[in-house]
């Protein structure tokens, strides 16, 4: 097979799969947090639809997709249709560079498990995952809505403060390392401590920013449903409704991934070597796929278990956290970074 051909399908494959993977997973987590909230609750989530409710997230979607498309008269078009896309494609471009595990052999070819191997991965995550605040704020403006606009003026501030506090919360990582390329970021950690332990603090904040980013609870001030009605979104209907779910969804997912590849080692697994996953050829790609998807869902169980565990902060709490917490602790973390490697005898 030609080496191009074979690079295209290869690639157009894991485009395919690696985005299927996030919608699909995203679709079930909708049905994942009614039943996991409904068992902390002590009462019955959905379970008619299906065998035990497994069929549910294809009813929803079909009740979006045949539910009337109300569109409010006064409404921005343009905008106003355009916004639920621009909430939804970012989190997807994100996906382009996160390694899902070790490299496949196909056909006597490596293929790294990864659509793009960027050398600045991490600011490709950053730079593309701060479009989405742009979905929400067009939403709220273009709805001509007081709280609809009121929801978005609150998350475009609420994303600047805490997109500070998310790159700083990483730079020690990327000093420990001295790349931006997010396999060498997981090669760092392999056979190794994984930085949520050589990096607490960096690992704190950025969990807390991944909440923050995602508009989840205790952070999710621009929807806040007793306050805004329901925020920016309050104006929609039919499927533009249900795509800021699968935006939020997917970012969620998205932000799982990058804690996994970040602090917690990628597909690395614990007392299992590289040298021992690389011997067991495709088995051990397999494996590391499976481990690395193990901690996305462990983490995303952590989103549920928040949401429904700790109550809404006010939004001047949100704003002095970002501020006066966050950024304060993520320069704090840089130089105790810095201090922790100088070598021996500099100072």
């Amino acid at each position: 097979m030609n080496e191009t051909v074979f690079y295209f399908a290869t690639t157009l494959g894991k485009i395919v799969v690696f985005t299927h993977l996030a919608l699909i997973l995203a679709a079930l987590m909708v049905l994942g947090e009614r039943r996991i909230s409904a068992v902390m609750q002590s009462r019955l989530g959905p379970n008619r639809v299906g065998y035990g409710g497994l069929l549910q997230p294809i009813a929803d979607a079909l009740k979006f997709f045949f539910k009337e498309d109300v569109v409010p008269g006064q409404v921005e078009k343009v905008l106003y249709i355009l916004a639920p896309a621009i909430t939804v494609i970012p989190a997807l471009l994100t996906i382009a560079v996160i390694p899902f595990g070790p490299a496949l052999t196909i056909f006597g070819t490596e293929v790294p498990l990864v659509i793009a191997d960027l050398d600045i991965g991490i600011l490709f995550v950053f730079a593309i995952a701060s479009l989405g605040v742009y979905g929400v704020v067009l939403a709220g403006w273009a709805s001509n809505s007081r709280y609809p606009l009121l929801g978005g003026v609150r998350s475009s501030a609420q994303m600047i403060s805490y997109e500070l506090v998310l790159g700083l919360s990483v730079i020690g990582i990327f000093m420990s390392t001295g790349s931006l390329r997010l396999l060498d970021v997981v090669a760092a950690q392999q056979d190794g401590v994984w930085f949520a332990f050589s990096q607490p603090l960096g690992f704190l904040l950025f969990v807390i920013c991944a909440f923050a980013e995602t508009n989840r609870l205790p952070f999710d001030t621009p929807e806040a449903e007793t306050e805004l009605v329901a925020g920016y979104h309050t104006e929609y209907s039919s499927m533009k409704f249900a795509m800021f779910f699968m935006g939020e969804y997917t970012a969620m997912f998205v932000f799982a991934a990058l804690i996994s590849t970040l602090f917690l080692g990628g597909w690395d697994i614990p007392f299992v070597t590289a040298e021992q996953l690389a011997a067991w050829g495709n088995w051990g790609s397999l494996l590391g796929f499976v481990s690395f998807f193990t901690k996305c869902l462990c983490f995303m169980f952590f989103y549920i278990w928040v949401r429904w565990t700790i109550p809404r902060f006010r939004f001047d709490q949100t704003m002095a956290l970002g501020w006066k917490v966050g950024i304060p602790a993520g320069v704090a973390n840089i130089v105790a970074t810095a201090f922790i490697l100088l070598p021996p005898g500099t100072l």
